[in-house]
């Protein structure tokens, strides 16, 4: 009997969001310099709401992710 390759669903949900806490942080990079300079920190801090929305809805799909596949999609969004 061959079982193939078994992947642990609750170990692949943490390595998306490993890869999705990476790819926010390297979003807001150049956004936390901009958000410390006087004219340019009201945009900022609008833009690092939208990206912080955009990973939170993110965050939610990687948890309610039912299979490996629904993961796949995720990683592949985060290239």
């Amino acid at each position: 009997m061959d079982m193939g390759i078994v992947i642990d669903l609750t170990k692949a949900k943490a390595i998306t969001h490993d890869a999705r806490r990476a790819a926010r942080s390297a979003e807001f990079a150049p956004l936390d310099v901009k958000a410390t300079i006087p004219s340019e920190a009201v945009a900022a801090e609008a833009a690092r709401a939208a990206i912080r929305t955009k990973y939170a809805e993110m965050q939610t799909a990687v948890d309610a992710a039912a299979n490996v596949a629904a993961l796949k999609t995720i990683m592949e969004n985060l290239a």
